[in-house]
């Protein structure tokens, strides 16, 4: 399966939005559309790390990599390259 789609899928299943037909891009930011919450992103950084075998370290805790499912598949890629 595709990365982009295992994380929208992910996120799809969490959105905190009562609109069902809530629509987002893989370049969108999920926080500042007020999608996903501050306990969804501990949520998926967890996520990110069961399912794709990495450590998220202190340092990478950062919005950026967590905003988008595009930032989100750019980190896991370079965790994974290493």
């Amino acid at each position: 399966m595709d990365l982009t789609k295992k994380i929208r899928d992910f996120i799809n299943e969490n959105l905190i939005v009562f609109d069902d037909d809530a629509e987002f891009t893989d370049s969108d930011n999920i926080f500042a559309l007020g999608f996903v919450n501050s306990l969804f992103a501990m949520k998926l950084v967890s996520y990110v790390e069961n399912n794709f075998n990495i450590k998220v370290a202190n340092e990478d805790l950062r919005i950026e990599n967590f905003n988008s499912v595009d930032n989100i598949a750019a980190f896991i890629n370079s965790k994974t390259q290493l």
